[in-house]
């Protein structure tokens, strides 16, 4: 969950370097070039602006939220966000570990799902032991939760 704090706050500072530096360099450069209504540059340096100041406003809303997560509501006996789940997929009879993280954390080929993915759903306050169904494009997969490591247990 720090990883995540970190990398906002990273491109929050990226961005702001940009927006407070090089985009007011770009935009007198621009200017100093003459006619403002057919001078290409400046235009797409003030959209440049508008994005970066929307993306960092952005960032900065998903920054708040994220502070606001209450660590004692996540459970720590079921699987939740930040939590590792070993699961046992019953048709191909092959395991596979996920780790249950923000949308903007995901990266499937490394095993790092959103909580609002169909599987991270279906997985959501379940226990070891328990058997779940997944509505995937092929049909329907069981799980079997093998193993499992809540955010509470790995930062202790």
């Amino acid at each position: 969950m720090e990883d995540l704090k970190k990398k906002l706050q990273d491109e929050i500072a990226v961005l702001e370097n940009e927006l407070r530096v090089q985009l007011p360099r770009e935009i007198l450069r621009a200017r100093a070039l003459g006619d403002l209504s057919e001078n290409a540059e400046y235009h797409s340096a003030k959209e440049r602006q508008r994005f970066v100041e929307a993306r960092v406003a952005q960032l900065q809303k998903r920054l708040a939220d994220w502070s606001m997560i209450d660590m004692s509501r996540i459970p720590r006996d079921r699987v939740g966000l930040g939590s590792t789940v070993v699961v046992m997929d019953l048709e191909k009879d092959e395991e596979t570990t996920y780790k249950l993280v923000t949308s903007e954390e995901t990266d499937v080929a490394n095993g790092r799902i959103s909580t609002s993915s169909p599987i991270g759903r279906s997985l959501i306050g379940k226990r070891e032991g328990d058997v779940v169904k997944v509505r995937v494009p092929d049909g329907v997969k069981e799980l079997e939760i093998l193993r499992l490591t809540t955010i509470h247990d790995e930062v202790s």
